[in-house]
């Protein structure tokens, strides 16, 4: 038996946000970031609608990008002594995300983050308050997703929470929000999207509910993400739209190890940290040319650049379209091709590698990626990716 769950609501549309006026509550605490929302006037519009609905307002403001496990105690502690019925998280993939876990800290304020780390073993949430996400970026689609990562920074770790109780009720999905979006954020949260569809369509988990939204997702990427990089703004509501058409993929069809590595290399290098949609628009291509060398993975690689239109008489020649695709996306949207191109240090890759790939291994995404792998594999596949030699194993 399979799952399929999304929120009960998902709003879409230019000035959706206005909808937080009809959530019905006493109280609602408002989770942000670093600001931008209040430069644009969207954290006060939405707090305006919440107070409009009849509502009591708290703000918890500058979640950090990447949050760490002191920020989400922090919260919890706020919302245990505010008392909401609604937490609504708005901005990119890191307040939503902290406020996923906050809420299981607030509701259970006895649970130790030791617990949450074990997929799928959340205690039952809305015991206290539901949860609605806007998401501000275009990429994480945590707005309809089980998932939030959460960064344990003494341990140079990010940990991936996965729980169906921490999907959202409700997703309001706002392009107005993502307008004014820097072209670097476009582009890593644009090939994150990318990344996501990719995955759930050839992961072990995937699904008759999964695939077709996993294929609109890539297609609307291959369509319009270079155009909404070089702003243009119908191209950007349509990535606002397929970074969510992803989500929904990947929620239930799960990752793999594109995301296990990105998770356990983000924060792990003294010369940089990666953001998250950069490292996975660099491992993408490696990765499906060593998950290719499965003739399951093949035939699921090359009907996506079928379906694409890409050229390619046979499988791995489909297999190839689709990686230079990727690259050619990477080179148009200034992301490097390799981590020594990125600027990590090589004499620190080379102390890190082995215990990173360990991690790697370990994360929770490896399980449902659809080629097993070893931490000596994922070694090689790293260094693959550090020098941009040829994954021929």
């Amino acid at each position: 038996m399979s799952r399929f769950t999304l929120p009960r609501d998902i709003y879409h549309g230019k000035g959706c946000l206005a909808e937080l006026k009809n959530l019905k509550g006493k109280k609602a605490i408002l989770v942000v970031g670093g600001g931008s929302m209040k430069r644009q006037g969207f954290l006060d519009k939405a707090v305006a609608y919440l107070k409009e609905g009849g509502m009591e307002v708290s703000l918890f403001e500058g979640v950090e990008p990447d949050p760490s496990v002191e920020t989400v105690m922090k919260g919890a502690q706020a919302m245990r002594d505010f008392e909401p019925d609604w937490i609504v998280a708005m901005g990119g993939g890191s307040p939503i995300d902290a406020a996923k876990a906050m809420w299981a800290f607030y509701e259970y304020p006895d649970t130790t983050f030791e617990d949450l780390c074990i997929p799928f073993n959340f205690p039952e949430l809305r015991q206290k308050a539901k949860f609605a996400a806007i998401p501000s970026t275009s990429g994480t689609a945590t707005e309809v997703t089980a998932f939030s990562v959460i960064t344990d920074y003494a341990a140079g770790i990010k940990y991936p929470l996965a729980d169906f109780n921490i999907t959202p009720d409700v997703a309001i999905v706002d392009p107005d929000l993502v307008e004014a979006l820097p072209p670097k954020q476009v582009a890593y949260t644009g090939m994150d999207a990318l990344t996501h569809a990719i995955e759930a369509y050839v992961s072990t988990l995937h699904c008759a509910f999964t695939d077709p939204l996993a294929l609109q997702a890539i297609e609307m990427v291959f369509d319009y993400l270079p155009a909404s990089y070089n702003g243009n703004m119908t191209a950007r509501e349509e990535m606002h739209y397929a970074q969510c058409l992803a989500g929904m993929a990947f929620s239930n069809a799960l990752l793999g190890i594109v995301h296990s590595m990105a998770h356990k290399t983000g924060a792990a290098f003294s010369t940089g940290h990666i953001t998250h949609g950069c490292a996975n628009a660099m491992y993408l291509p490696f990765v499906i040319k060593y998950n290719a060398k499965e003739a399951a993975a093949a035939s699921r690689y090359a009907e996506i650049a079928r379906r694409m239109g890409l050229p390619g008489a046979s499988e791995q020649a489909l297999v190839n379209s689709l990686c230079e695709k990727i690259d050619e996306f990477n080179v148009k949207l200034n992301i490097p091709k390799t981590l020594k191109e990125f600027g990590i240090d090589e004499t620190e890759f080379k102390e890190k590698i082995a215990k990173i790939s360990e991690l790697a291994v370990s994360d929770a995404c490896t399980g449902s990626n659809p080629r097993t792998i070893d931490p000596a594999a994922m070694e090689k596949l790293f260094t693959c990716i550090y020098y941009g030699t040829e994954v021929d194993f």
